[in-house]
């Protein structure tokens, strides 16, 4: 590679990854939106309680693997991680246009489930690693713009399905995930500079045990702030996610037709603005200040408490969808820079390993809220349950700011007279 070539590939890398986010999001939510094609040939997704245990198996199982799939990244080459996660999660995809049963579909879906949270820790500890302080927010936000993409996509998974049938749709994108996986083996390579061992006095490598990655985090005392300050926002970004079509529909009293496209759209439209502009920002102001992106995510998250007191108690069109662009600007601000911050507390080695960590509590609180979220829509509650959730926001965001104090802009691990220290670098 020549030197014009070497200093473009990072942002390469984000375009070859923000596909296979966007096929990451599209392929698990397109099951969401085809039950009724389904159910016509699979008789067990009539029940709803059936249908419901088909989606959760998903989430708790890519919950539990967030966290190996973390120390798996941290330990191989993530290139191989990627290839392998996206090939096998389209396979799977595939695989469920054949399924003629209940039980396939819960087995299919659980191994997607394995197979999808291989991802996100390898991917985005690759875009850091490829990426310096100055644009790594940046690099970060854009490729979490086709998550966004992908969860929009998914809803054509129901276009497909009734113009010719849900089987075309599964093969279709899964089709489509095998084909994208070759270009990944010809284009997508590791960076290993930052991913060596480093070794102790002893001359054992840092990397000799599996759980060394764990041992290292959990005695960090900023890594159990970020873990808070990740699972408390993924209580009303899951909520958003999964209940605002309901609630949406429920306050202004439209269709779902109409009320599902209008939340989806105002959330996904909200949140790429944010994430762009969260992650020009952070990339700008940490620069400056070492608290930068501390500022920006904290500036990102304040936006989301008003607006989920307006989402909640609002009931004219104007204030919701107000309110749910506001939500979903600051909540991509805060999304931008959440591996970004992790970089500033740990270092390139036990990355991927941390991120997983944040995933599974992000995962499980999504799970926990949407089950409660249920109940209280059952009982005519929604609206304020929603506005309830800008307390306990308030909360982690005051915390946040007292409590994260980064020293260096970025996190490095350096061996000194044959010992590991650790420092940070501008």
């Amino acid at each position: 590679m020549n030197g014009k070539e070497t200093k473009a590939y990072p942002w390469v890398v984000v375009g070859l990854l923000w596909v296979v986010a966007l096929l990451n999001y599209m392929d698990r939510q397109m099951l969401s939106t085809m039950r009724p094609s389904m159910q016509l040939d699979i008789a067990e997704l009539q029940s709803a309680t059936n249908f419901g245990s088909l989606m959760a198996v998903f989430l708790w199982i890519y919950g539990l693997m967030s966290p190996v799939s973390g120390l798996i990244a941290d330990r191989f080459n993530r290139k191989w991680i990627i290839v392998a996660s996206l090939g096998v999660w389209s396979a799977v995809t595939y695989a469920m246009g054949y399924a003629t049963t209940f039980q396939q579909l819960y087995w299919l879906r659980a191994l997607m489930g394995i197979s999808e949270a291989l991802y996100i820790p390898a991917g985005l500890s690759l875009i850091a690693d490829f990426h310096s302080s100055k644009s790594r927010s940046l690099a970060v936000g854009i490729h979490m713009t086709g998550l966004y993409m992908g969860q929009a996509l998914g809803g054509f998974g129901a276009t497909l399905a009734a113009r010719f049938s849900w089987h075309v749709a599964f093969h279709s994108f899964g089709l489509i995930g095998l084909v994208y996986s070759l270009v990944l083996l010809f284009f997508l390579r590791e960076k290993e500079a930052d991913r060596k061992p480093v070794h102790n006095v002893t001359g054992m490598s840092k990397r000799a045990s599996l759980l060394e990655g764990f041992r290292v985090l959990f005695s960090n005392r900023a890594f159990w702030i970020i873990l808070l300050y990740f699972a408390v926002p993924s209580l009303p970004g899951w909520a958003i996610k999964n209940w605002l079509p309901t609630l949406f529909s429920q306050k202004l009293a439209i269709d779902m037709a109409v009320a599902g496209p209008l939340s989806t759209i105002t959330i996904a439209a909200s949140s790429l603005l944010g994430v762009l502009v969260g992650g020009i920002l952070s990339d700008r102001w940490v620069q400056k200040s070492v608290r930068g992106r501390v500022y920006t995510s904290a500036i990102g998250l304040a936006l989301t408490i008003p607006a989920l007191l307006l989402i909640g108690f609002g009931h004219l069109l104007v204030h919701v969808v107000s309110a749910a662009f506001c939500f979903g600007f600051g909540f991509g601000m805060f999304d931008a820079n959440n591996m970004p911050l992790l970089c500033q507390f740990v270092s390139p080695r036990y990355r991927a390993t941390g991120y997983g960590l944040l995933n599974m509590s992000g995962v499980f609180a999504g799970a926990i809220i949407t089950d409660l979220l249920g109940k209280s829509t059952d009982q005519g509650n929604l609206g304020s349950s929603f506005a309830s959730l800008a307390g306990i926001v308030l909360l982690v965001l005051v915390i946040q700011l007292y409590f994260l104090r980064p020293r260096a802009v970025d996190f490095k691990d350096e061996v000194v007279g044959g010992a590991v220290s650790t420092t940070g670098t501008s």
